[in-house]
């Protein structure tokens, strides 16, 4: 079979970190790896970055199977890219998987999509090109259907990283250039409110001694480790130390974690600072303890404090995130402010509360949305997609741009990323970041 796996570009309206950060495609590197040992002819196509147009792609070969990936905010996009390659190429299959599709995978009910990956995607994937009925797998959507017992594939095989060399170049994350991904666990032992992705699976582990393997084969010298908490088991991230000890393996590696486990193993922390891990992702969410209990997010202001604190002490870069609420005034924000600038370098992600589909928080949420669902574009944890209490849309979307330019992009944070991270990288960061500010300027003036 000939066989295209597609990255889909976000839409023009959709404000994401993408601006700036460009992670590998993973989930299609495993499928091309999978693919193509059983003998078919495949490709990756990540339009994020590839200038050619879809259709041009699509016109090139006959193409048996189109697939795409990809999370809420490309529901559309991967809409209507299935309908081109029913326009140019009617004998094609077009399937979707990924983690929406998963979790939601009502949301590509349509023509133009013949086959939606609900569950074991790789394997499933697999069995249909291989000649299966997909009418007949269990991991593929239909209405009424039960999801199959969980299998991977992903310890039997390693993502064919050689499938997009001629993309890697352009694979960074944050302000880690040339910027490889790897997995070495599935899901997340917590199961905050807010959180999509843990309600993809239950939390499970890949075998060291494989993730080890997988690591030696990559070139980048900066490695994302994309678990959704790394360090979900002090004695599992001990053995992952000893264990690149062991094989001599030198990497820069930036990972997510939270902070009662940062708070709880200082002696670790310094050890993987010893490691080559130069950052941690920690889900900060918020500094008003009520806030947290509603998340379920189980940890204090005061273990937030004290780990990003605790990661500096250590020369560890911590990247937060921060969600603001539906109540907040101006005082919040400049207690926002005052709050993260309390740390050494307060560089932080704010997000306005997203009750995203599929989690327990949008089946809760008591405000009025004012985002329809079908505009998925809009989905992207960036827009205000509810009615602010206390001011107008315009005037939270403004608060949230004076946030940023208070604290992450002060004059102090940027002298400390061009001298730690170079000129090059300063200059890439810094033009993404005024693409996003000029997004918000616009919502600014128009809210949607």
């Amino acid at each position: 079979m000939k066989i295209l796996l597609v990255r889909v570009k976000p839409h023009r309206a959709t404000v994401n970190l993408q601006s700036f950060m460009i992670c590998e495609p993973l989930e299609l590197e495993y499928a091309y790896s999978a693919l193509t040992a059983s003998g078919h002819e495949t490709y990756i196509l990540d339009l994020i970055i590839d200038k050619r147009s879809f259709a041009s792609v699509l016109k090139s070969k006959q193409y048996d199977l189109v697939c795409f990936t990809g999370y809420i905010v490309h529901v559309g996009v991967i809409k209507e890219h299935a309908a081109k390659v029913k326009k140019l190429l009617p004998n094609a299959k077009t399937i979707v998987g990924g983690v929406h599709a998963e979790v939601v995978p009502t949301d590509f009910v349509c023509p133009a999509i013949d086959y939606i990956l609900w569950a074991n995607g790789l394997h499933t994937l697999c069995r249909i090109a291989d000649g299966s009925n997909p009418d007949q797998e269990a991991g593929v959507y239909s209405e009424g259907k039960t999801k199959p017992e969980v299998i991977r594939l992903e310890d039997d095989i390693f993502p064919d990283r050689k499938s997009t060399a001629h993309y890697r170049k352009y694979y960074n994350y944050i302000f880690h250039n040339r910027c490889a991904t790897i997995k070495t666990s599935f899901g997340c032992p917590f199961k905050c409110s807010f959180c999509f992705c843990t309600r993809v699976c239950d939390y499970a582990v890949r075998k060291l001694d494989r993730v080890m393997d997988e690591l030696e084969t990559i070139e980048e010298e900066n490695i994302f480790i994309v678990d959704d908490d790394f360090t979900a088991s002090d004695a599992r991230v001990r053995a992952f130390i000893a264990a690149l000890d062991e094989r001599g393996i030198k990497k820069h590696f930036i990972a997510f974690s939270r902070a009662d486990f940062i708070t709880a193993h200082p002696e670790t922390v310094k050890l993987l600072s010893g490691h080559g891990f130069d950052a941690f992702f920690i889900g900060i969410e918020s500094f008003r303890a009520g806030e947290l209990n509603r998340f379920d997010k189980r940890t204090t202001v005061e273990q937030n404090s004290a780990a990003v604190k605790i990661l500096e002490d250590n020369g560890l870069q911590c990247y937060s995130g921060l969600i603001v609420g539906e109540d907040w005034d101006k005082r919040d924000f400049n207690t926002l402010i005052d709050y993260l600038n309390s740390f050494d370098h307060p560089l932080v992600n704010i997000q306005p509360i997203t009750p995203m589909p599929g989690t327990p928080l949008y089946d809760e949420y008591p405000r009025k949305v004012v985002i329809p669902r079908e505009r998925y574009e809009l989905w992207d944890m960036a827009h205000v997609v509810f009615l602010p209490e206390k001011m107008s849309r315009r005037r939270y979307y403004y608060h949230i741009v004076r946030a940023y330019i208070k604290t992450s992009a002060n004059k102090k944070q940027r002298k400390f990323i061009k001298r730690r991270y170079g000129k090059q990288v300063y200059r890439r960061v810094w033009r993404g970041a005024a693409h996003i500010f000029f997004q918000y300027v616009k919502k600014m003036i128009k809210p949607q």
